[in-house]
């Protein structure tokens, strides 16, 4: 028997039409491009392609762009090979990473091809999940370095949502991979119905009506468009006197949260996921839910989403319990609402997944995260709001999120019908609404530029003309010459490396194409901001710190101020129920901050010694980033990421055993409030940099430092949840 025919023997179904020709490309021996819609059976083929390579004796790795998806899907394939067989590598975490199948994130996998791992040894085949992830401006290059530098006796499985130009995907995939297929599904596997909910003010009634017919948008929805703006051409707006519109009113509004769950719960079209594009109002929608007495759930059903609920928060603290207010995120769980976004605890978020997984929940309100890869499909997906913000302010949905969020909707074996329900609101029409939903799906765009990183590692590897030749075969380079053949430059990314490297030759990390000791200490050095890790590295910001003040500088690097939220006087708040809600009085701004910080508050175990050592290092980086930041607007490249030391107070007083709560305590009086999720994931980002320091450093009294800090971060809460085997930095990264 084939090695094809004992795996579908063993699937419970027939192979759709397009799972099978990709099938038999990857028998061919060929790569292969699979875009099709969230849900209809990506997988199946990335799970043959596994398949084929560990019964030939050979290696895959399957890549995601996902911690939490990396996890899910170690989980599965450990159940399908055995633990021995699998690993699992997503930098601060490592399993058993040569293993004959590899899970890991797709910036583990660049990184490994710029060092040359001996773990590429036997690689075979390599699954870019999710790959038209190669659009994302912050992390979309990796996708595309990984395709470049990969040996070419490597096969590729490139699973993509649907995008309209995939043939020009492939085309490009062809020129730096060879023979390459491209499976084009459009056809979901299950109905997508797509509704709209109003709420009608004449009598009172929410509700849920088709958006679309045969296409076009349904008559009734016409109605409803026509109806607001005859009510709205009589209303006085606030500009021709008076203090608002007055006039009638409109005769519908949006719906509330309680009363579009009724009206789906009616109509039998639970589980549904609600997204919400803010945290904060996710976890609004499950307070307001609970104040207005919604239970979803049966007797025992809460028996045993609190079995699962416990079992996932088991090595979490009564304390830190407590700061997270595990009683009031249970209390929604067990009436059968959750919210799911990344301010949650990895602890908490698990948990709702296995909860909604087990079909224990009814409503989960989450944030568009969850729709980018986590599997968790529900037979109706909510859009609360047609509109959310942007880099321009407030803009409606793109057929691309459109889809992307309805995507969940409909549960293959589960449900005949899949649906979609878009709450209606006077801020966009509903004719708008509909051709969104109907309007072809937007082109992939490369978003490669050129690091620092890669340019010395180009330095290192190859010559100049093989270097820019690398370049050249990039999809940035390749679509630029398709848009416009005439005008465009031979080698527009040949030219920003050139840029790139005139700020490292002057700063001495290149001498002529040779790099100098800097630069091989800048080779290994992964993260946005490398340059200014480097500098940081070799000027002795971090030279004599102990391990908590290291680390605290170190999280100047990592931590974003958008992420938190300044609220006077206020103690730290996360998710749902994540936070110790407790009055204090007002304390200084920040490490460098001028207030006086309060007497009796000096269990954040940071003492006036360590406080100034932080601000004084944390003075000498801003420094240095200016130094970087002024060459590089010489040179025309984008300047670093000023350092952003809010957050290194927390950092340093959490490395130095302090409680979660009192860290979070010192996260909002220095940098605002900070959800719990974003801490803990904060905190894991500092702990993977501390990591390369530990290997990188030219000081080996800095390395040790670095060395002993890892275990001071992950530990508690930080290492609760998830796969929170502690990694080896050089293993995970090389």
């Amino acid at each position: 028997m084939t090695i094809r025919n004992r795996f579908l023997g063993d699937l419970p179904f027939t192979p759709d039409p397009f799972q099978t020709e990709a099938l038999d490309a990857i028998d061919l021996g060929r790569s292969v491009l699979v875009s099709a819609p969230t849900g209809s059976g990506k997988t199946l083929v990335a799970t043959y392609a596994v398949h084929r390579a560990v019964c030939d004796g050979g290696k895959a790795f399957y890549t995601t762009p996902l911690k939490a998806l990396s996890n899910q899907k170690f989980g599965e394939l450990v159940a399908g090979y055995g633990a021995d067989r699998v690993g699992l590598l997503t930098g601060d975490t490592a399993v058993n990473p040569e293993a004959p199948v590899v899970v890991m994130t797709t910036e583990v996998l660049r990184n490994m091809l710029l060092a040359g791992s001996d773990l590429l040894a036997g690689l075979r085949t390599v699954v870019l999940d999710e790959v038209h992830y190669l659009q994302d401006p912050y992390r979309g290059a990796v996708w595309e370095e990984v395709l470049v530098l990969c040996p070419p006796e490597v096969v590729f499985v490139c699973l993509s949502a649907t995008v309209n130009n995939a043939g020009e995907l492939g085309a490009w995939l062809r020129s730096v991979r060879g023979p390459t297929d491209v499976v084009v599904e459009r056809r979901r596997p299950i109905t997508l119905r797509h509704h709209f909910a109003v709420h009608r003010r004449e009598d009172d009634q929410t509700l849920l009506l088709p958006l679309l017919s045969e296409g076009r948008t349904d008559n009734e929805a016409l109605r409803v468009d026509q109806a607001v703006r005859r009510a709205t051409r009589t209303r006085v707006p606030q500009w021709r006197g008076g203090r608002g519109p007055s006039g009638p009113r409109l005769p519908f509004r949006s719906p509330r949260r309680t009363e579009l769950i009724d009206v789906l719960d009616d109509a039998a079209l639970l589980p549904a996921i609600v997204f919400i594009f803010s945290r904060a109002a996710c976890d609004d929608a499950v307070r307001q839910c609970l104040r207005d007495g919604l239970h979803l759930a049966d007797r025992s059903e809460r028996s045993t989403i609190r079995q699962i609920a416990e079992a996932h928060v088991e090595n979490l603290s009564d304390e830190d319990l407590h700061v997270l207010g595990f009683a009031e995120w249970l209390e929604g769980l067990e009436a059968g609402i959750a919210a799911h976004h990344a301010g949650l605890v990895p602890a908490y978020r698990e948990a709702v997944e296995a909860c909604f997984a087990a079909g224990h929940l009814r409503v989960v309100f989450a944030t568009e995260t969850l729709s980018l890869g986590i599997n968790m499909p529900a037979r109706t997906v909510v859009i609360e709001r047609f509109t959310k913000f942007g880099g321009s302010g407030r803009a409606p949905l793109t057929s691309g999120e459109y889809a992307q969020l309805t995507g969940r909707a409909g549960r293959r074996g589960l449900d005949a019908e899949g649906h979609a329900v878009v709450a209606w609101s006077p801020e966009t029409s509903i004719a708008d609404m509909a051709r969104v939903a109907v309007a072809a799906p937007p082109d992939l765009r490369s978003a490669f530029r050129p690091t620092y990183n890669l340019a010395v590692n180009l330095v290192r590897r190859f010559d100049r003309p093989q270097a820019l030749e690398m370049l050249r075969r990039s999809f940035a380079q390749w679509q630029a010459a398709a848009r416009d053949p005439d005008r465009a430059a031979p080698n527009a990314m040949g030219e920003l490396l050139g840029r790139r490297l005139a700020v490292l030759e002057e700063l001495g990390y290149l001498d002529g194409w040779r790099l100098t000791p800097s630069g091989t200490r800048l080779s290994r050095v992964y993260h946005a901001s490398d340059l200014l890790v480097a500098e940081a590295m070799g000027d002795g910001v971090l030279a004599g710190a102990e391990p908590s003040v290291l680390a605290g500088v170190v999280s100047a690097f990592v931590f974003e101020r958008r992420r938190a939220r300044h609220v006077p006087g206020r103690g730290p708040r996360g998710a749902t129920g994540q936070g110790a809600h407790r009055d204090r009085p007002p304390t200084r701004r920040g490490p460098r901050g001028g207030e006086r910080r309060p007497k009796g508050a000096g269990g954040d175990r940071l003492g006036e010694r360590r406080r100034a050592d932080l601000g004084e290092r944390l003075t000498t980086l801003e420094h240095l980033a200016e130094r970087v930041r002024g060459l590089e607007e010489v040179h025309l490249v984008p300047r670093t990421r000023q350092p952003e030391g809010g957050l290194a107070g927390a950092i340093t007083s959490w490395a130095r055993g302090a409680s979660f709560g009192t860290a979070l305590e010192v996260a909002a009086r220095d940098a605002g409030e900070l959800a719990p999720g974003d801490f803990v994931r904060t905190v894991k980002e500092v702990a993977d940099l501390v990591g390369q320091v530990s290997m990188v450093s030219p000081d080996r009294a800095t390395a040790a430092a670095a060395g002993e800090a890892l275990p001071m971060l992950v530990r508690g809460v930080v290492a609760a949840g998830g796969l929170s085997a502690s990694a080896n930095p050089d293993t995970a990264r090389s």
